[in-house]
């Protein structure tokens, strides 16, 4: 009998958006369980709090309807949250190349931290290639439609935020 086999897909999700929940969908048939790390970033200045991230996650994992999927929240580096988990796999979308780029260096460094876990990446859906959660912001901030790249209840969320913190463009 092989040992379970459980992923890890890290992430801001700030906001979680189709192409988060394509790689979710997909990533969990290759998983026995696939644990949703939602993080902190250093480098990002998010929307949401890590709270409302989490939660936000879970209603649209749960939406999917897929049953091997956890949700949890995590400020420490990845491998050790992998490693907390009992991961053997790290699971990775890439839209283009600069994500290739990105993503290969980390996958390296990864590696020499723990070369028990693998690295997996996963080709976005061609339709949802461009969709970036720091471009929808963008795109949300001065007024556009992001229904195209959120769901209709992570749309309606996304827009009461900017509301709350105020809408650029509107000079």
């Amino acid at each position: 009998m092989r040992a379970e086999r459980i992923g890890v897909y890290p992430g801001t999700f700030d906001p979680i958006t189709l192409g988060h929940a394509d790689i979710i969908r997909r990533g969990a048939k290759l998983v026995d369980r696939l644990i949703i790390g939602v993080t902190t970033n250093p480098s990002k200045n998010p929307l949401f709090s890590p709270d409302e991230r989490i939660a936000t996650v879970k209603r649209e994992v749960a939406m999917l309807g897929i049953e091997n999927v956890d949700v949890v929240g995590f400020n420490a580096l990845l491998m050790k949250f992998a490693e907390k988990q009992g991961a053997n796999v790290i699971i990775r979308g890439l839209r283009a190349v600069a994500d290739f780029e990105y993503e290969y260096q980390m996958a390296g460094m990864n590696q020499q931290l723990n070369a028990n876990i693998e690295t997996v990446f996963l080709m976005a859906d061609v339709g949802l290639q461009p969709i970036a959660s720091k471009l929808v912001k963008e795109i949300a901030l001065f007024g556009g439609d992001v229904t195209k790249f959120v769901s209709p209840t992570v749309r309606v969320e996304l827009l009461s935020r900017i509301e709350e913190v105020g809408r650029q463009g509107d000079d």
